[in-house]
């Protein structure tokens, strides 16, 4: 049941778009190559149980949380708006 100017299915693409979008960006998240032995921010030690658990680790365990906080506060962020807001 669409409205407006709203074509059928419209809600549903809007999901299914969203859910792209943040499945390519973690994908995007995912790291690639070989690990470090020290980390890429702050110079420390990477320990060898870490490089073994995360393949293509580049960040210690505190610099990583760092980089996941600092992501969070930018995540979530609706590009396509609502049609409400669009009409002000």
């Amino acid at each position: 049941m669409a409205t407006g100017w709203a074509g059928d299915g419209a809600v549903q693409e809007q999901i299914d778009a969203t859910v792209q979008d943040a499945i390519a960006r973690a994908r995007s998240r995912l790291q690639n190559g070989p690990g470090l032995s020290h980390c890429e921010d702050c110079d420390a030690a990477i320990p060898e149980a870490r490089r073994r658990a995360v393949p293509g680790v580049r960040r210690c365990v505190n610099c990583q949380e760092a980089a996941d906080r600092d992501e969070q506060t930018n995540a979530g962020y609706n590009r396509r708006g609502s049609k409400d807001s669009q009409l002000r």
